[in-house]
């Protein structure tokens, strides 16, 4: 089984450190869940881009991966309303 390395950009470490204490603990399970599967089953493309979603209760972790080099770059962790605005 493949094992991916994940990056934070600077931004969405920020993000995470912003989060709640139960928020920032969903938020850190679902990025472990991405070192093994680039793409679970609640992951969906974002239209028009090359980004991923996940969503973890209201919040939304958006990403990006290279297969070739086994790296997941997160992009953005943030509130549904807003995540998507933040991350382009």
């Amino acid at each position: 089984m493949k094992t991916y390395r994940v990056e934070l950009r600077p931004k969405a470490r920020k993000q995470l450190r912003d989060l709640d204490t139960a928020s920032r603990a969903r938020v850190l399970g679902a990025i472990e869940l991405l070192r093994t599967d680039p793409v679970p089953p609640n992951a969906r493309r974002l239209k028009g881009r090359s980004d991923y979603r996940i969503r973890v209760g209201d919040y939304r972790l958006i990403y990006k991966f290279n297969a070739g080099k086994l790296i997941i770059l997160v992009i953005a962790i943030g509130h549904r309303r807003d995540v998507y605005r933040k991350s382009e």
